[in-house]
């Protein structure tokens, strides 16, 4: 079955898990092609990424000519559809208050409607709520594909009238929620007789990728990974390291990653005296990452808003335990034998659950990593939650 993804900027160093959900479709027999309005190509590291790079279509590169003209001879041969999606689009503009914006979503639309027909493509699969699933709600308006979504959160979460949640749930073939807590927050935007039509697939991790764990490291060192922006509460983890190293001076914390607030976090740190306990590495590659976890005794993660995590799971595969924020769907992943919840942002539950890793023998850290490994093991498998989406793409038989 030939089908094609669509995500707004992809590949990306944060969407790993589009790719490897990608792979995991065309082990089993589907052909995929890759969509994007854009690509982020200048700030990717792994390999995969842009070897994915240039496997995708990126709509945008074709210029803004090009897709006008191609987008107003599709509609002079498909003037009915036209009108309805130009309809549907007017009505999704004013909900989010960015008409000239969805006029341009409309005309994206239209190019991946003439390429769905051309490619013989039988079935669009949009990540996120936001802009791609816009656009393939309005190719399938103006007579594209069968269609459907994922949504991640938080984000979508966060404006689900503006993003027209509800009308797009309504309209796709099935719309996919990584959590259980995402699909309630879904519920909520959809009418009682689409609820049915929302789905449960988790992200995956492959296996293969996290052999048998390698020993905890005896000193207290911990791995945060992740955006530098406002959810994922790293100004909040920096205090909290302060007032642990106080009790704990041999700790030490790696920061993974990069983003907008850097030049704040490392504002914080020099404030805070923290130079020799907290080390920024910038975004990694994936096997920089498990290298960083292997090193670690422990992954945590301070956020205020979340959907499900893939660092999480990689983390958890990895054999580590792991203090998070009790938010979204981690309650669903992180339990008391694999790790610590607290309160989000609260500075001192997060260094209180810091003393109580710093405080618990090694052989029961690693008790709780095998335990998260195998709880992560036995909910996301890449390969088995692929299944389940291939189904629901194949649809009814």
């Amino acid at each position: 079955m030939k089908i094609a993804y669509l995500v707004n900027t992809y590949p990306r160093a944060s969407h790993t898990f589009i790719r490897r959900e990608i792979h995991a479709l065309e082990r089993i027999g589907f052909s995929v092609h890759r969509f994007a309005m854009r690509s982020d190509r200048r700030s990717l590291r792994d390999p995969e990424d842009k070897a994915e790079d240039e496997r995708t279509e990126h709509v945008l590169e074709r210029g803004r000519v090009v897709l006008i003209l191609h987008a107003m001879l599709w509609y002079l041969t498909h003037p009915l559809r036209a009108l309805r999606a130009l309809r549907l689009a007017l009505q999704m503009g004013r909900r989010a208050r960015t008409t000239n914006k969805h006029l341009i979503y409309l005309a994206e639309a239209a190019w991946l409607a003439r390429r769905c027909r051309e490619l013989e493509i039988r079935h669009v699969h949009a990540h996120f709520g936001t802009n791609s699933a816009t656009v393939a709600c309005l190719c399938h308006a103006l007579g594209g594909p069968r269609w459907s979504f994922t949504v991640h959160g938080p984000e979508e979460f966060d404006a689900p009238r503006a993003l027209s949640l509800g009308s797009k749930i309504a309209r796709a073939a099935f719309t996919v929620a990584v959590s259980s807590f995402g699909r309630s927050q879904l519920w909520r935007w959809a009418r009682f007789d689409d609820r049915g039509r929302i789905k449960v697939v988790h992200c995956g991790i492959e296996p293969q990728r996290f052999p048998a764990p390698a020993p905890l490291p005896e000193k207290l060192r911990l791995v945060a990974v992740g955006r530098f922006s406002e959810q994922k509460g790293f100004s909040l983890l920096i205090e909290a390291v302060a007032r642990a190293a106080r009790q704990h001076p041999g700790l030490r914390l790696t920061l993974v990653g990069d983003g907008e607030l850097r030049g704040e976090i490392e504002a914080m740190i020099e404030q805070q005296t923290l130079r020799r306990h907290i080390t920024l590495t910038g975004w990694l590659d994936e096997a920089g990452v498990r290298a960083e976890l292997r090193q670690a005794q422990a992954l945590i993660l301070p956020s205020f808003a979340e959907g499900l995590p893939m660092v999480v799971m990689e983390a958890m595969a990895a054999g580590r335990p792991v203090i998070a924020t009790s938010i979204a769907g981690l309650p669903e992943l992180v339990t008391p034998e694999t790790g610590w919840l607290v309160p989000a942002g609260d500075a001192e539950a997060l260094a209180s659950a810091i003393g109580a890793l710093a405080e618990t023998p090694l052989p029961r850290l690693t008790e709780m990593g095998l335990a998260g490994r195998a709880r992560v093991l036995a909910r996301h498998d890449i390969d088995r939650e692929t299944t389940k989406l291939a189904l629901l793409i194949r649809g009814p038989s």
